[in-house]
């Protein structure tokens, strides 16, 4: 590695707006809320972070678009609305949490276990699975699955205008800004109003409202009846603080923790409060078994016969969720056994021979991968960039056998660089996942509503989250066989769950490991970083480049130098294939301060829409958790016209504000799944505390060509490569795939 020593007399200036500071809105689930996520809820990836991976975004329930116009993002929430409500009728099959008036039964006796576990007391009896485990069922209802109709799109974002009046006039009551009566009308449905009289803490269901700002709404609307010890406010903050759980990546928290952030919350009786929202239904309470990892010794002759008078206690955790992500979690476990279960076996089949000959035929770690999709219903790929040579491979072979095969990557860059790997779509298709699911891209759908294909291989699946996979598997036919090909060493998922993790980690079915190495001293760096290992590596070209900085302004500066002038002078990287990843959205050399410095100096202009000019490079958002790079073409009163990966994207003027922001400046979490020529990261001072492996190793994996660090944390940065792993989350699935999918499967 080499020491950019250049200097650039003219001086880069800008700085980028502040927000009012206590501001009740729901334009933005900023990095200030996952930190505090991270800190009550005891998990999350880095700091800095929004949950979505792109700030500005709200939960994507609104989209604003018209029945004449439906987006790609109304396209893709029809797609998971019509999902939920099917699992919804599913739940009915199940035995389901009691809840009333008062607790009895199963859930009374959980709250037992709840209380003696927080005690350190052994519970006196650990009652059964709340949940019965997920049996293999057919292949999805037609209607189930069926693309969704433009109308059923608009008709269920668009709230009833009467319903937002009568909710901007409660608002207003309390005080609170009428520009939320949208958010709060989705939030609440029908009746909203009501409900917000009746309950003001029932804010807390819009996105980027915090508890203290809910908590003086409701002192404006109830006076002197208002306490931290009402029910009220215990249920709604637990509800809150398991929304926060999930924007840091967990499904569900254990008990002992969600106690602990209520506590912090003061909530009184934090207990009492868990008990009220489980006796609502707002939350589930589940038994979790716990994975000692300690095989247990042989039993003798006399351990035998007492077994067979008394049942042998199993160590649990007693988890707290949200039905949601619960019935997610679920949906995918039977989805993912469905999947093992119903490929036929082919031994000694002509088609067998076939797999076989074609294994041979490729050799190395693809003919591994062949061998194994030969015989498995599900298969887990792990690599770099360069194990997708693997999968390429894979789907040539699976295109001579006659098998209709499709891949689908994570970012629309993705797509585009394997399909050019590829070839030719005689070799297999290539889509995103997000247009796989809501029928933009992809293969269509069979007679029964499954995706009609036989083979998917499903790239980035770390990025993954509960729903999405639940999505995926449950559109799969019957027979059809998956593969999910990742690199485990990235960040997780910006949405709940750690599916591909916790995937490798139960050890249901085989898992192939590339050996195909990412080439050049750029994938040198970056191998040694997945180990834990920052290495000094030979850069003959100055592929990659250390810059170091002082503080925050001078980082800004030289930022800005490297993308407009050095870059394109040393490598012939135009700036708009230079991508900027920084740790943050906010602080003095965040996304907002960069992106406000790079458009001065790359194309300045008033900002006449919203604040974008033509030819701004922009991060667009069209549900949460998915950023799509792009550029601004022009603005009229249909909207902000975008170019995206080549497909033209119209944003309606209200939703510019929440769903586009300037993206010459991106976060890691933002940029996974993409690649550019030239990668500038920055890490000022101030983002020591927030960098880990995953984020370094996902950070300086996004360049092909060049890496240019823009370097100002010293020594925090090997420490963290070598010290910092993922922050844990907390998860269902393991449990649920031991109960359907046998080991080794």
């Amino acid at each position: 590695m080499t020491t950019e020593s250049e200097t650039q007399a003219q001086e880069t200036s800008g700085t980028a707006a502040e927000e009012p500071a206590g501001r009740l809105s729901a334009t933005e689930a900023e990095s200030e809320t996952k930190s505090e996520a991270e800190t009550e809820a005891e998990g999350g990836d880095s700091a800095g972070e929004t949950a979505g991976g792109t700030a500005g975004e709200t939960t994507g329930e609104t989209t604003g678009e018209s029945p004449a116009q439906l987006s790609e993002a109304a396209a893709e929430l029809a797609a998971q609305k019509v999902e939920r409500e099917r699992i919804e009728r599913r739940k009915a099959e199940k035995q389901a949490v009691e809840s009333g008036a008062k607790l009895s039964g199963t859930a009374a006796e959980l709250l037992a276990a709840v209380r003696a576990v927080e005690s350190g007391a052994k519970p006196a009896v650990v009652p059964r699975a709340v949940r019965e485990p997920v049996v293999p069922r057919p292949a999805p209802e037609p209607a189930a699955v069926r693309p969704p109709q433009p109308v059923a799109a608009a008709d269920a974002a668009a709230p009833d205008a009467g319903t937002v009046d009568a909710v901007r006039a409660v608002l207003a009551e309390g005080g609170a800004p009428d520009t939320l009566a949208p958010q709060v009308a989705v939030a609440l449905g029908d009746g909203g109003d009501v409900l917000l009289r009746e309950d003001p803490w029932q804010l807390l269901r819009v996105p980027g409202v915090r508890p203290e700002q809910a908590d003086g709404f409701a002192r404006a609307l109830l006076g002197a009846a208002c306490g931290p010890d009402d029910e009220r406010r215990g249920r709604a903050v637990a509800v809150w603080l398991l929304e926060q759980a999930a924007l840091a990546g967990h499904t569900a928290l254990e008990a002992s923790a969600l106690a602990t952030a209520l506590a912090q919350r003061s909530v009184p009786e934090p207990d009492e409060a868990v008990e009220s929202a489980i006796a609502e239904g707002e939350v589930l309470v589940f038994r979790d078994p716990v994975d000692t990892g300690t095989p247990a010794d042989p039993p003798t002759a006399d351990a035998r016969s007492e077994d067979a008078e008394e049942d042998t206690e199993v160590p649990v955790r007693v988890l707290i969720g949200l039905e949601r992500y619960a019935l997610a979690e679920e949906s995918l476990a039977d989805g993912l056994a469905r999947v093992v279960n119903s490929l036929p076996k082919e031994g000694g089949s002509p088609e067998a021979s076939a797999w076989e000959s074609a294994a041979s035929a490729a050799g190395g770690s693809a003919g591994e991968l062949i061998r194994a999709v030969a015989g498995h219903g599900l298969v887990l790929h792990t690599g770099g960039e360069a194990s997708r040579a693997d999968t390429a491979a894979l789907l040539r072979a699976a295109a001579g056998l006659g098998v209709r095969a499709w891949a689908a990557t994570h970012a629309p860059s993705g797509r585009d660089g394997f399909a050019a790997r590829l070839g030719g779509p005689e070799e297999g298709g290539v889509a995103t996942v997000a247009g796989l699911l809501s029928g933009a891209e992809g293969p269509g759908r069979d007679r029964e509503g499954a995706l009609d294909l036989g083979l998917l291989v499903v790239h980035d699946a770390s990025q993954l989250d509960v729903e999405t996979a639940a999505l995926l598997a449950e559109s799969l036919p019957d027979g059809a066989r998956l593969v999910l090909s990742g690199d485990p060493a990235v960040l997780w998922s910006a949405g709940p769950g750690r599916v591909f993790a916790d995937l490798l980690a139960a050890k249901v079915c085989p898992r192939i490991a590339s050996r195909e190495m990412d080439p050049g001293p750029i994938g040198e760096l970056v191998s040694g970083i997945g180990v834990g290992e920052l290495n000094q590596v030979a850069a003959p070209g100055k592929e990659v480049v250390i810059v170091p900085v002082r503080d925050a302004g001078e980082a800004v500066h030289r930022t800005v130098q490297l993308v407009a002038d050095s870059v394109p002078r040393a490598f012939g990287v135009p700036p708009e294939d230079t991508q900027v990843i920084t740790v943050g959205h906010g602080g003095a050399a965040g996304t907002r301060v960069l992106n406000t410095a790079l458009k001065e100096r790359l194309n300045p202009g008033p900002g006449r829409f919203g604040g974008f000019d033509p030819g701004d490079r922009i991060a667009y958002a069209p549900v949460p958790g998915r950023t799509l790079p792009g550029r601004v073409l022009k603005a009229d009163e249909e909207g902000l016209h975008l170019e995206c990966s080549g497909a033209s994207v119209v944003v309606p003027k209200e939703r510019v504000e929440h769903a586009v922001r300037h993206g010459w400046a991106l976060t890691a979490h933002q940029a996974v799944g993409g690649r550019w020529p030239a990668a500038v990261v920055v890490l000022p001072g101030d983002a020591a505390q927030s960098l880990s492996r995953p984020w370094v190793y996902t950070a300086f994996g996004r360049a092909e060509r060049h890496l240019s660090v823009v370097h100002g944390v010293e020594q925090a940065l090997p420490r963290a490569v070598a010290e910092v792993e993922a922050k844990p989350r907390t998860t269902r699935l393991p449990g649920l795939l031991k109960g359907q999918v046998p080991a080794g499967s």
